[in-house]
């Protein structure tokens, strides 16, 4: 699975036959933009879950659909930016 922001649907007027009323949503994935068919309702700014490969396809509505990333669940609260921590030092126990 995969956490993306939600950048703008994307309009498709043409497509296959029973793929034409999937909603598909532009999505970055770091700096890369992706398509992901729209199975929650997400709307542009939201941070989502995705699933990629043959889940996708089953998530999209069927197997044979040629999706290989679909939004699953919306976020309802993320901090792309953690504040960055060191991890604890080490300390060697005294016996």
């Amino acid at each position: 699975m995969l956490i993306v922001k939600v950048i703008k649907p994307l309009v498709s007027t043409n497509r296959i036959p029973d793929f034409e009323h999937k909603h598909l949503q532009v999505v970055l994935d770091g700096s890369t933009q992706k398509v992901a068919v729209d199975a929650v309702g997400a709307k542009p700014g939201d941070w989502v879950i995705c699933v990629s490969s043959s889940a996708a396809r089953e998530a999209a509505g069927s197997k044979s659909y040629p999706s290989d990333l679909t939004i699953v669940g919306i976020i309802d609260h993320w901090d792309p930016d953690p504040p960055k921590t060191s991890p604890p030092a080490f300390k060697e126990s005294k016996n």
